[in-house]
């Protein structure tokens, strides 16, 4: 598939395949806007009768040395699995693919976030139906992200090659992807020789590097979903974050910035982690620095020209190269223990008071039962608003059976929301009141302050039901909940929240929408002179924290991490998601004003520390990964770490 302005290039790939089988398809609307969608829609109709498979190519490969016979015997060997052939160093595949090659591995399947799209080969039968799930579900995103969905839809895994057989020539993107920057595969190389297996590598802990970030994934059993925290916060969970950080300070000095050298060192030992308890073979020297030299690359990427990037290659290699061994020779059974099926750590403090989260059942409750547990609670979440008549799905987020009962909790922490049931918020009430809680932290929206005159606001501004519908809908759940622990003589406090931003966050505010938008290759619609505030999602933990840690002095708290102008959260959006254009409200939206912070940041100490930018990126990669991929059932490498 390529583009009328690549058209020799296309030729020449598609000439490689000495059987005359690959034919080009160009994109039939050159003039629009740049995206793949319209290429791939052809390519993928364009099955032959007689095929098994089909394989679509990029204009932008290059191709391993006898890479169409190789891809002929893989089809043979896995007739109903989706081949990715190529795995980009910047994706949280290629840390997959990086991780399956120091574990001695010849497949990996593809961690959930796109589906790699540049040398992708399908079954036939699953390649005939991709233009009419994308014609009906596309609707802008992007095409890998399409190609994602459209094969969960189907439950058909992706498995990815160890090394790579296709890798990705440097030519600028016409689909409007050259910000990502440099780009080449993860491990790479050529011939392409059919490996000596097809077992395929599922990972339960794949550490990234990733925007300059160290990030893991970790998934708590076959079934589960995927879990994406701070490397440093899952070595903590293992009881190795000591152990990481007297490492590093004790290395050999880099010529590598603090800022680049420390989160390309807790990837690196993590790594070396994993790879102990999946293995006992060392891998090759030669094998480490070859992974190493992608290492840099890809977390760095989009920050830095490919000159740059050419001069760190070698420093990051070196620091990652000794991070490594010090991972492999770490020994497990710190004070935090494993991490247990709720991301939290399973050793909290035994005198801890049980915390139970209820509400944000889009998955954004069960990642705040994980960060409380992190900050050392005890953490549960309930999926479903407890009903004795109706108990959820049986297993609480510490791996406790749960019968949809906060029995036995101290603290409940209930995330508020007016788009809930009815009777939802009754229904916690009630169970709260069945279990005996001693204290009720409600989690509620700044929009409490919607359609107020102040330009700033404190928790005294707001002490009656407001007249802006959606703020009179929030206060109301305020003073049910202060009804309810009156009645009951239970102490209860309310968090006015920015509008929260990270993974699992449903409540729809400007970040939220604008996210959606900039995906979806729609205009970003503005009221300048707007002000935002949000919380990040770690903020909102530590906050919560705080709260609970303290005696109840006070009723209620405003809470934000930053404030933002319209501009500037709509240029932070577009850096992050995708850069599209700008229109003007056509008619001013309702305003509020800026909450004051102060109360939070004296009486509790609390002060925002999470960057912001990284609860906008975990918001934007949520937003567009289907966060059910298709592997159930496999065996997991790593769980045990």
């Amino acid at each position: 598939m390529t583009h009328p302005k690549r058209v020799e290039a296309a030729t020449l790939i598609a000439r490689a395949d000495t059987a005359g089988r690959v034919r080009v398809v160009t994109d039939p609307e050159p003039e629009g806007p740049p995206t793949a969608l319209r290429s791939a829609a052809l390519a993928w109709d364009a099955v032959a009768p007689d095929a098994t498979h089909h394989l679509v190519l990029q204009d932008d490969v290059v191709l391993a040395e006898g890479f169409f016979a190789y891809a002929e015997q893989v089809a043979a060997a896995v007739p109903h699995e989706a081949v990715a052939f190529y795995a980009g160093w910047e994706g949280r595949t290629g840390a997959a693919v990086r991780l399956a090659a120091l574990a001695g591995e010849q497949w990996t399947y593809a961690i959930e976030e796109h589906t790699p799209c540049l040398a992708l080969m399908l079954p036939a039968r699953a390649a005939h139906g991709y233009t009419a799930f994308a014609a009906e579900h596309g609707v802008g995103w992007p095409y890998d992200v399409v190609m994602q969905r459209y094969l969960n839809a189907l439950e058909v895994p992706i498995r990815v090659a160890v090394p790579c057989t296709v890798d990705h020539s440097e030519v600028p993107s016409i689909a409007g992807n050259s910000t990502h920057g440099w780009r080449e595969a993860a491990l790479f190389t050529s011939p392409a020789v059919v490996p000596p297996t097809f077992d395929c590598a599922q990972f339960a802990v794949v550490p990234f590097y990733q925007y300059g970030d160290a990030r893991t994934a970790v998934r708590h059993g076959k079934d589960a979903e995927w879990e994406y925290l701070e490397t440093e916060r899952y070595l903590r969970r293992l009881g190795l974050a000591e152990q990481c950080r007297t490492a590093f300070e004790a290395a050999p000095a880099s010529t590598l910035s603090e800022r680049i050298a420390r989160p390309v060192w807790e990837t690196a030992f993590a790594m070396g982690t994993v790879v102990a308890a999946v293995t006992a073979e060392p891998p090759a020297a030669e094998l480490i620095r070859a992974v190493m030299d992608t290492l840099g690359p890809g977390g760095l990427c989009e920050d830095y020209t490919a000159e740059e990037l050419g001069e760190l290659i070698a420093p990051v290699r070196e620091l990652a190269l000794i991070a490594f061994a010090e991972g492999r020779a770490a020994k497990l059974g710190g004070s935090a223990g494993s991490a247990g099926p709720s991301g939290s750590a399973g050793a909290a403090p035994e005198g801890r008071a049980r915390v139970t989260v209820t509400g944000g059942d889009g998955g954004f409750g069960h990642q705040l039962a994980g960060l409380l547990g992190d900050l050392g609670h005890r953490a549960v979440h309930l999926s479903d608003a407890p009903d004795a008549g109706q108990p959820n799905d049986g297993q609480a987020d510490d791996g406790q059976p749960d019968d949809g009962q906060p029995d036995g909790a101290r603290h409940l922490v209930h995330l508020g929301s007016p788009d809930d049931a009815p009777d939802a918020l009754s229904r916690v009430l009630a169970a709260a009141a069945r279990a005996r809680v001693g204290r009720l932290v409600y989690v509620g929206s700044s929009a409490v302050y919607r359609g107020t005159a102040e330009q700033s606001v404190t928790e005294d501004s707001v002490t009656e039901a407001p007249g802006d519908p959606t703020a009179a809908a929030w206060w109301h759940q305020e003073e049910q909940c202060r009804r309810w622990g009156a009645e009951h003589g239970v102490e209860v406090q309310v968090l006015r929240s920015a509008e929260p931003v990270g993974p699992g966050v449903l409540i729809e505010g400007a970040a939220a929408n604008w996210m959606h938008r900039a995906w979806t290759r729609r205009s970003l619609l503005l009221d300048r002179g707007r002000h935002h505030q949000i919380v990040d999602y770690r903020d909102l933990a530590s906050a919560i924290d705080a709260v609970l840690s303290a005696p109840a002095t006070r009723p209620v708290f405003n809470l934000a991490s930053e404030t933002y102008t319209e501009e500037e959260l709509a240029e932070l959006v577009a850096l992050i998601a995708r850069r599209t254009l700008w229109e003007d409200l056509p008619q001013p939206a309702v305003r509020q004003g800026v909450m004051a912070t102060d109360l939070i940041e004296t009486e509790l100490r609390w002060r925002a520390s999470a960057p912001s930018h990284e609860g906008l990126r975990a918001l934007a990669q949520w937003l567009a990964c289907d966060t059910h991929d298709a592997i159930t059932g496999l065996p997991q490498l790593g769980s045990n770490v």
